[in-house]
């Protein structure tokens, strides 16, 4: 009998899986942060790209905040993408308590992107305030 082969059983190797986080504001921009990690030689998870933003409201909010809490857990780091959002930030919260690095990175012109510091970090509304929690 002839066995199965095919070429993705030889691609195994052992990656950081890299959860990104970005505003909802800014989830166009999800597959270009998927693409980037992806040419990083990482593994991406992210909410928007398996929960979409939050299943359109066809189940409770905090059931997808759950699972991607889970998500967060199973990463080894997190890349955050565009300003800061609310939800972003209580993301970051749990990554810091976890111990787990956090990279930021600015979106230039839709579709580049560059790497910046938390100094440089954009916020969405009054959330600057809470800078010296990044």
């Amino acid at each position: 009998m002839e066995k199965f082969n095919h070429r993705a059983l030889g691609l195994t190797q052992d990656t950081k899986i890299i959860f990104i986080a970005m505003t909802k504001h800014v989830s166009y921009f999800k597959r270009h942060a998927v693409k980037y990690v992806l040419e990083q030689w990482y593994t991406p998870i992210s909410q928007f790209g398996i929960f979409d933003y939050f299943l359109v409201d066809a189940i409770d909010r905090d059931l997808v905040r759950r699972a991607n809490n889970n998500l967060i857990r199973i990463s080894d780091e997190m890349w955050i993408f565009g300003p800061i959002s609310d939800g972003v930030l209580a993301e970051i919260k749990l990554v810091k308590k976890m111990k787990k690095p956090i990279k930021y990175f600015k979106i230039v012109k839709a579709t580049d992107i560059q790497e910046i510091t938390k100094d440089e970090v954009e916020y969405e509304e009054d959330l600057a305030k809470y800078k010296d929690e990044l």
